[in-house]
């Protein structure tokens, strides 16, 4: 079913776009049809799977590296209040600076290599997880508390079995941000300076004019961002099994 309106949805995109590029009779350089777009990603295929391949590396692994500092981070705010005094107003000021102003001391930092693009995208991710996962472990059921400490549960028993999987579906939901937003921050680092991948594509094809490359290259984008997401969303499903919700789609 969710299938099927990803399919009436793209249609209809298409379909606009194609209004669109005929209502304003808009030049093929500044917005080319979908018939241009879609003779682009055929002609250039090899081309195009090749920087997807670097970008979907970008992403996967700052999605990954994300995770884990941002569910370490949790875990240490939750278990040491002392340490969350300290660890907290770090973490709302990383936020507070602009991810996309950092983007080209990154590049210095790191290189033009995958580590700056992978940080780029460690960055965007890190605050929804940590913040999510926070806020769920804190949002433990008092009463369920009440009965582990009645019964003498050890700590490391009641954080298995009671706090963490209380906080997963506010976790998943972060997860799922994190999930959307991670291609940003592959793409921006791209922008500023790589020399692969699908935001480098981009600005290639913009130098020389060839927008519908560029078009092309945005499509693959796209549909690699909308893989990701709903294979995370899916799997998520199935680990998060006693929790019913509404999906996006």
């Amino acid at each position: 079913m969710k299938g099927l309106r990803l399919i009436i949805l793209a249609v209809g995109l298409v379909t606009l776009w194609q209004i669109v590029v005929t209502l304003t009779d808009a030049p093929h350089y500044i917005l080319p049809g979908p018939a241009r777009v879609f003779k682009a990603i055929l002609n250039h295929y090899p081309v195009l799977l090749q920087h997807m391949q670097i970008t979907g590396a970008e992403i996967v692994l700052g999605f990954l590296l994300g995770i884990f500092l941002g569910t370490s981070t949790a875990l240490t705010m939750f278990l040491s209040p002392l340490l969350k005094r300290w660890v907290l107003p770090v973490l709302v000021i990383s936020q507070a600076i602009p991810v996309f102003a950092l983007a080209p001391i990154l590049v210095l930092w790191f290189g033009y290599g995958m580590a700056s693009k992978v940080a780029m995208a460690v960055l965007i991710i890190y605050f929804p997880v940590t913040a999510s996962f926070y806020y769920g472990m804190q949002r433990t059921n008092p009463d369920l508390l009440e009965l582990a400490r009645v019964m003498e549960a050890r700590p490391l028993a009641v954080m298995r079995y009671i706090v963490i999987p209380s906080a997963m579906p506010a976790f998943a939901s972060g997860i799922r941000v994190a999930t959307a937003v991670a291609p940003i921050g592959a793409i921006v680092g791209e922008w500023v300076g790589s020399s692969g991948g699908l935001g480098f594509y981009m600005l290639h094809a913009n130098a020389r004019m060839q927008i519908d490359v560029m078009f092309a290259a945005l499509a693959a984008l796209s549909i690699m961002a909308l893989l990701f997401y709903f294979s995370i969303d899916y799997l998520l499903d199935k680990i998060i099994f006693w929790e019913s919700k509404q999906g996006i789609m």
